[in-house]
């Protein structure tokens, strides 16, 4: 987990997602990312995480559902949300939670 946390202390916010290609919830939510990486440009970097080659960090971080969403900004989670949600709602969301954009 020592990557995980390289990965959140970045410079810019972190948006986490875990996703599991069997859940029904996480159908399409490759091309939802890719419309808010096309929105938010460079204010935030996205990193998509198979929930189901990183149980240990599943675990670690008690991600019960799916889709899960983690905002991180300076190493310190400031969002948290899981469900499905629309390229549109994460936007938003994301917006109003990314001060230093």
């Amino acid at each position: 987990m020592t990557k995980f946390g390289e990965i959140i202390d970045e410079k810019k916010p972190v948006l986490i997602n875990f996703f599991a290609d069997w859940s029904e919830d996480c159908e399409g939510i490759h091309d939802r990312l890719k419309d808010v990486s096309a929105a938010l440009g460079d204010r935030l970097r996205i990193i998509k995480i198979d929930a189901e080659k990183n149980p240990q960090l599943v675990k670690a971080l008690k991600v019960k559902n799916l889709p899960t969403y983690m905002l991180y900004d300076l190493g310190e989670m400031v969002w948290r949300e899981s469900g499905k949600k629309e390229a549109n709602e994460l936007i938003v969301d994301l917006e109003g939670q990314t001060p230093r954009s």
